[in-house]
Formats: C-alpha cells, sequence, structure tokens
C-alpha cells in the first residue's frame, strides 16, 4: 500500500521507549498539532469546549460517561482528535474523484483517504471509467430504492443493514425498522466485532447485557479491578475518575499483557500546578502482565485464593455467603469446581504466580465495594462470553452488584454502540419487542435470526448476500479475513455506504454503489420544524442529549436521520402508521416512537434528555432483580483454562494481539504517532519480548512477515513488519489494527457470541533475511 503520509506526517521513523505519563504536555502538544492540521487554530478551543457539554454535542469517539458537573474541558486528547478530524476545513469534492480512480485510490493508506477531508456529494460509481461521479440525492434514492425492491421480491433475506457506531438512537430506531419492514433482522453492528460477549454473558448471568455501574459509583468505591483495557487510548476521560479514586487511596489492580501509560500514571492538563510540575498521578497501585488469553485462569487463581481464605477465617467473610444463598444460582458447582483446580495449571495458563494471584485476591477481600472494568482485551477471544462470565462470577463471590461503589463496568469503544441495540439494532428476534412494533406499525416483524458481522461476511463470500447498506463505519477494512472478504465484495448487486469520509470501504465496490456523505454530530442539522436535536447513550446506560454546533461541511450534505427516511420512501410501501417525512422533519417525534416501543427505558424521553449527566436506563441488576431463567444471578464455570484459539499449538505459535494506536479511534488513523509506546513514522512494526526474538535468531529492527497459523489451505500473511523489542509476555506478540486484521479466519471467533478473537491469534513468525 502507498503511504503518502501528507500533513506534516512525513517524518523519519523513531522508535524508543516513552517514560511520561498519560496526559500532560504530551497530549497539549498532539492537541495543538490537530488543531493547526486540521485548521481549526482559532476556532477549534472554543468548539472543544462545547464538547460533552449538556448543551453542548457528544463525543463522536468513546463512549465514556459524560458527568453532571463537566470538566472546564470535557474531552480528552483523542476525543480532540475525533472532532477536528470531522471538522477539518479541508474538502472531498467531485473534482477530487475526477482526478483519481478508484484503483488508485486503493494504493493510499487508510490516514491519506480521510485526511483529504470531508465528502461534500452523493456519489455513483460508475465502472467504465473506474471513478465515482456525482449524482443527486433523488436519483441515489431512486436506484437504491429499485435494487432494493428487486432483491425484496427475490429474497429479503439477502440484504444486510449494518450499524456502525456513531449514529443516534433517533437514527438507528428508524434504520432497525426499515430493515424489519424490508423483511429481515440483518442488523449487524459493531458491537458483534467487540461487546457481544458482554450482551450474550452477562445477560446469561445477570440479567442484564451491560454493566452495573453509574458514574457516582467511581466516588463511592474502594477498589477498582481493570482486565483487558487500556484506557489511556480507548477511554482518557475515564482517567479524571481514577485520579480521583487514587487520590482518596483506593487500589486500582490492573491485568493486562502490556504496560499500558493510561493505566500506570496521569498528569491532568486542566491542574495547571501539576502540569508545571509534571508530577503524575499514580494510576495502578499493582499492575500484573499475564499472558494473551489467560484471564480465566488468572481470574480463577484469585477466586481460588478467595475461597482459601475464607475457609481459613470463615468469620471474616471474604466470601459474602448470605449473598450467594440469597441471590445467586451455581454457586456449589462454582466453588466445586474451583476446589478441583490445580495451581500449577492456573499458574501456567496465566503466566502469574500464585503469590501474585493471592496477592491480588487479598485487596479484593479487603474492599468493602469493588468495581471490574474490563474491555475488548477479554470479549475478543475464544472463550470471550467465558471471560466476561468469570468477571461476574469474582463480582458475584463478594456481592459486588447492585450497592453503591460497587458493579460490573465493560467499557464500550464507540460513542453510541451500546444505546443501537437498545432501541432495535440486533440480529436476535428476542432481543427486541416484536410484539409491540407489531402493534405499533401494523405489519409482521420478521421473526427469523439475521445475520451477524461474521455471518454477513461468510454470506459475502458465499454469494448468499446481494446487497448491503453501512450506516456509518469502515466495514471491509474493520472485519477480519480481509483477503477473501475484497475479492468477494466485488460480487455484491449493491453496496451503499453512508459517510462523513472517504474510507477503504467505499472503494471495494459492488456493481453497485453507492457513497452517501451525511451530516456529522458536531454540526447543526436543519429540518422543516428547526434545528435538531439527537441522544445518545454512554457505557453506564445514561442517555444525553446532543446538539451541533457547526455549519455543515457542505450545503449538499444530508443528516443521516433524511438518508434512512429517502431509502425508505424509496423502498417501503406507504405505511398509514408511519409518516417517514414526518420523522425527517421532527425527531421529537422519533423519540416519542421509541418511549412508545420501550415505555420502561425512555418514559417522558423528550423531556428527561436534558438531565445533566444523562438519565439512566434502569436495569434490573442495579436492584438486585434477576431477568435470568433461574431468577437469579447465575455463576458458571468455564469450558477451559485457556481463552486462545492458540492454545496447545506448539512452541512455534505466538499469540498475536491486535492493538489500537494512540493516534487512531477504530479504524481511523489520525497519525503516524503511537507516542504511548515510543513509536513514531510507522504502523509496519511487531512488538515481541526480548527472549523471544533472541530465541529466533532475529534481531531488533529486523523486518520479518507474520502468517496465520491455520490449517484451511488460505495464505493468510503481513508482511514488512519492523521487530520492536518490548515489555510484552513471553510467546505473545502486538501488531496494528486494523492492518493484523489479514491474519484473522472468519472461523477464529468466540463461541456463543460469534465475535472475531483478535487478542490472541495463532500466528508464526518468519524471517524475510536474505542467506
Amino acid at each position: 500500500m502507498t503511504d503518502r503520509r501528507t500533513d506534516g506526517d512525513r517524518h523519519r521513523v523513531k522508535i524508543e521507549p516513552y517514560d511520561q505519563p498519560a496526559g500532560g504536555w504530551g497530549s497539549m502538544k498532539s492537541l495543538l498539532r490537530h488543531l493547526k492540521r486540521n485548521g481549526r487554530m482559532i476556532d477549534g478551543p472554543a468548539i472543544l469546549a462545547k464538547q460533552n457539554k449538556p448543551d453542548g454535542f457528544s463525543c463522536v469517539s468513546c463512549a465514556w460517561a459524560k458527568p453532571a458537573k463537566p470538566h472546564v474541558a470535557e474531552f480528552c486528547e483523542n476525543g480532540a482528535k475525533a472532532t477536528l478530524w470531522e471538522l477539518t476545513d479541508k474538502r472531498t469534492t467531485p473534482e477530487f474523484f475526477a482526478r483519481h480512480t478508484v484503483s488508485e485510490l486503493l494504493g493510499w493508506s487508510d490516514f491519506d483517504l480521510e485526511a483529504e477531508g470531508r465528502l461534500t456529494h452523493p456519489m455513483r460509481y460508475d465502472a467504465a471509467t473506474d471513478r465515482y461521479v456525482e449524482t443527486d440525492w433523488q436519483s441515489a434514492f431512486a436506484a437504491i430504492g429499485a435494487e432494493l425492491k428487486r432483491l425484496r421480491a427475490v429474497d429479503p433475506k439477502s440484504v444486510v443493514f449494518y450499524a456502525s457506531g456513531r449514529a443516534s438512537l433517533e437514527t438507528s430506531y428508524a434504520y432497525s425498522l426499515l430493515a424489519r419492514m424490508f423483511g429481515n433482522n440483518n442488523l449487524p453492528d459493531s458491537s458483534n466485532m467487540c461487546h457481544e460477549s458482554t450482551s450474550v454473558g452477562l445477560k446469561a448471568a445477570i440479567g442484564v447485557p451491560v454493566g452495573t455501574v453509574l458514574l457516582e459509583d467511581f466516588e463511592r468505591t474502594d477498589c477498582i479491578f481493570f482486565f483487558g483495557q487500556n484506557v489511556g487510548a480507548n477511554s482518557p476521560r475515564m482517567l479524571h475518575n481514577l485520579q480521583e479514586a487514587s487520590e482518596r487511596g483506593v487500589p486500582i489492580v490492573s491485568f493486562n499483557p502490556l504496560r499500558e501509560r493510561g493505566l500506570e500514571a496521569f498528569v491532568n492538563p486542566q491542574r495547571p500546578l501539576q502540569l508545571a510540575t509534571n508530577r503524575p498521578t499514580r494510576i495502578s497501585s499493582n499492575y500484573y502482565q499475564l499472558r494473551a488469553g489467560g484471564d480465566i485462569a488468572a481470574i480463577a487463581g484469585m477466586a481460588k485464593a478467595l475461597m482459601e481464605m475464607d475457609r481459613a477465617e470463615p468469620s471474616a467473610g471474604v466470601i459474602d455467603h448470605p449473598f450467594l444463598k440469597e441471590h445467586t444460582a451455581g454457586a456449589d458447582e462454582w466453588l466445586s469446581w474451583l476446589d478441583g483446580l490445580d495451581w500449577a495449571d492456573i499458574e501456567a495458563n496465566s503466566a502469574l504466580s500464585r503469590g501474585d494471584l493471592t496477592e491480588a485476591a487479598r485487596i479484593y477481600a479487603s474492599a468493602r465495594s469493588a468495581i471490574l472494568i474490563y474491555g475488548m482485551g477479554l470479549t475478543q477471544h475464544r472463550l470471550g462470553v467465558d471471560n466476561v462470565r468469570m468477571i461476574a462470577n469474582l463480582a458475584l463471590m463478594r456481592g459486588n452488584i447492585g450497592r453503591p461503589g460497587a458493579g460490573l463496568c465493560p467499557v464500550r469503544g464507540h460513542s453510541n454502540v451500546q444505546g443501537q441495540r437498545t432501541v432495535g439494532i440486533a440480529d436476535r428476534p428476542d432481543l427486541v419487542p416484536l410484539d409491540r412494533l407489531a402493534t405499533q406499525y401494523g405489519f409482521e416483524p420478521p421473526r427469523e435470526r439475521g445475520l451477524d458481522t461474521v455471518s454477513a461476511c461468510e454470506g459475502v463470500i458465499d454469494g448468499s448476500v446481494k446487497a448491503f447498506i453501512g450506516l456509518g463505519g469502515n466495514f471491509v477494512r474493520a472485519v477480519p479475513d480481509r483477503s477473501r472478504i475484497e475479492p468477494a465484495w466485488r460480487n455484491l448487486d449493491l453496496s451503499v455506504q453512508i459517510a462523513t469520509k472517504l474510507n477503504r470501504a467505499h472503494l471495494i465496490t459492488g456493481r453497485a454503489s453507492y457513497l452517501l456523505p451525511c451530516l456529522g454530530r458536531t454540526e447543526i442539522d436543519r429540518q422543516a420544524t428547526g434545528e435538531q436535536v439527537v441522544t445518545i447513550e454512554d457505557s453506564l446506560t445514561s442517555i444525553h442529549a446532543s446538539r451541533g454546533q457547526e455549519e455543515p461541511a457542505s450545503e449538499h450534505l444530508l443528516a443521516e436521520m433524511s438518508i434512512v427516511v429517502g431509502m425508505a420512501r424509496a423502498t417501503l410501501e406507504p405505511n398509514p402508521r408511519l409518516d417517514w417525512d414526518a420523522w425527517a422533519a421532527d425527531y421529537g417525534l422519533v423519540r416519542d416512537a421509541i418511549e412508545a416501543t420501550y415505555p420502561d427505558q425512555f418514559a417522558d424521553y423528550n423531556r428527561r434528555m436534558f438531565t445533566p449527566g444523562g438519565f439512566p436506563r434502569p436495569l434490573p441488576a442495579r436492584k438486585r432483580e434477576w431477568d435470568t431463567k433461574t431468577g437469579k444471578a447465575n455463576f458458571a464455570v468455564p469450558s477451559a483454562l485457556d481463552a486462545s484459539f492458540a492454545a496447545g499449538s506448539g512452541d512455534d505459535v505466538f499469540r498475536l494481539m491486535t492493538l489500537r494506536s494512540n493516534d487512531q479511534f477504530n479504524t481511523t488513523v489520525y497519525g503516524y504517532r503511537d507516542r504511548f509506546r515510543g513509536i513514531e513514522g510507522t504502523r509496519d512494526v511487531v512488538l515481541m519480548n526480548s527472549a523471544d526474538i533472541a530465541a529466533l535468531g532475529l534481531a531488533a529492527d529486523e523486518t520479518i512477515a507474520l502468517e496465520a497459523a491455520t490449517d484451511d489451505g488460505v495464505d493468510r500473511q503481513l508482511p514488512g513488519l519492523r521487530v520492536v523489542a518490548y515489555d510484552i509476555p513471553r510467546g505473545c506478540v502486538g501488531a496494528y489494527y486494523p492492518e493484523a486484521n489479514v491474519l484473522v479466519p472468519l472461523s477464529q471467533r468466540a463461541e456463543e457470541s460469534h465475535v472475531p478473537a483478535a487478542k490472541s491469534v495463532p500466528v508464526r513468525i518468519r524471517s524475510l533475511r536474505q542467506h
């Protein structure tokens, strides 16, 4: 892939250890660089001052909660990058597409494609010239609608309606109705690629598919545990909550294969004295670098240590037996399983010592209330659901659900990915009140399970999927098995992409392809009834209003809602109970409809959406009411101690963890400075333990290739990676996402949830040294 590296990112490769804290002057310098790059040095600070404020707009990157009393700057370094990336003064116009063929653009890097700026006009792919050409909205909707009608008459299940995490609750609700009225539940979303293991695991364990913590619990907790979540890169605003907890003396215990700067130390840029002195706040009091895929074993070790402490001193209440008796099922089986575990097996599978795990258990046992935080480092494994159930088990042992300062806290990625599921973006019909929709809109919703992300990809490959509608995202780049997906994608009859910027997914075209540019969340959304407000749900299940502040990047853009309505009107027969045009004109009507469908979750929606700090959705588990088959919270015994596909693969097979840079969010690459890991000027690296480098006869800075350790006949390789010695457990390696997705087979996915297992991919290392 040609790497143009525009906008000052053309600099020499520099790789050296980074010993500075998260935040601090590093964040300040990064912010200034991105203000300048995007042409917002003058007005940018005033725009950012509105980010995540009650009267402003919600960040388009992470989903971390927004406090009722926000900080002066309620944005982080990565959130500022996301906002400035959207508000850039650069434009990708029809003239740009006239100058460049799609084949040429496919050679550009992810960074360079998006760095061209905001899309300005609806575009249609012209195969004869291999270019996108300008079209008008009505022609685009008419052509898309005609093709969708044709496919619906043949097989309505052949069309996929994908949603990324950026769309509002209002648009997501309308989009899910479009899919179901079309005739399927093919509503995969970015949850399928990250936290579906949470949705499956927590629903079975505690009766709700989301976490139980509210922001106020961080002020009351006595202990915080992290598992597989990199706060510094993925949810930096949480560092404020962690800093305050640390300063109260709250132990923060982290389990993570890599030592991440955000989990170690933080300098708050909004504290002038701390910024001036560069004296960081300690974040993690204890840090355990377990092997990728070893979380089940590590948690089992902690749990076994708790059981041993409880037996040694029954009166200490290490295990909350009254809670177990009243509120849980399966506790006896769980404790019996722990009894039968051998410490040698626990140590071998976790790569941690009994002493370390006992130490962590003692910290947990001494805390009255504890918050257990986790991320994709747990969910993206073969046994990702078991990982989640293990976290729940650990919480249940001490009754750490349903009381102040305690609970489970899965940290979602994209800013409304959790909310989309709340309002109907789901391939599983049991997650949606279909009977209520049938009554509300006078149609019979499909009852058959739809396609999730992985099965949608399989449908593209085998030809059963004929069309793909993408509400945001960079689907082809984000999914596994890229070498198989991209050629198959070109056989689609229709590919429609709703987006703000150009990305690689738009360049893998079907027989008919449309690029539909939409307003960003930061922009004023003017409709027939006036300026509109949208809503989103954060990671802690609170609903927030978001109001755009800036003029649209182009007069030719449409709101996401208007695009969904345009496709619905062109595709579906009129429905006397649903006035699509009225919805496009007034989003308050959509919120009324959401409230009618989900009355228990969205009572008094239009009034409450402006509540400072958001209004939390009611969750039975917070009141120790368990909406499960047993009527109680359920313990579960895992199927193995090792969650990885690499388990038992041999000494020559390494466990690849796909990583995000400090200079990216999901597939969006903002630049080539992964400051926290000390890597600048390149993304073509593989992080390795120095002992593994020596054992393989390699040298730091040597160029190697990674090969997927699969036996399905598909050649999956990622060549040209520079070896970087790094503090990473032996047998594990790290490489950047999405580039490393080519090494992840679709077949390597989490059992039950189908999440791609991208955190411990079995790979081999091949030297490219000339002999």
